[in-house]
């Protein structure tokens, strides 16, 4: 087992987000990223299969998207498969949890 505090682990950064390796293991990795107001992880993507998933655990923003954005807003998840371009923007300082879990 193991417990992490995300709030105590990992703060804000001016100069852009600031991500914390939360766990990494062959089944999946957890990864926070944390944003302050304006900053934003750019529309990517990556040319392997598996899933995502994007909580937002606080703040608000926006999901970016090839074709659009979605509100984003504590209690929000957003799964999609790795491969299709995503991205986020905080219109707040805004803290997330990412997933992502390769096939098994």
């Amino acid at each position: 087992m193991k417990k992490i505090n995300l709030f105590e682990a990992n703060g804000f950064n001016d100069l852009g987000l600031s991500k914390f390796l939360v766990h990494d293991s062959p089944y999946f990795k957890i990864l926070n990223f944390n944003f302050r107001a304006g900053q934003q992880l750019p529309i990517h993507s990556h040319d392997i299969e598996g899933q995502l998933s994007i909580l937002i655990v606080e703040g608000e923003g926006e999901f970016l998207a090839k074709d659009g954005t979605l509100p984003a807003k504590p209690g929000d998840v957003l799964v999609c498969d790795i491969s299709v371009p995503h991205g986020i923007k905080a219109t707040t300082d805004m803290r997330t949890l990412v997933t992502i879990a390769p096939p098994i």
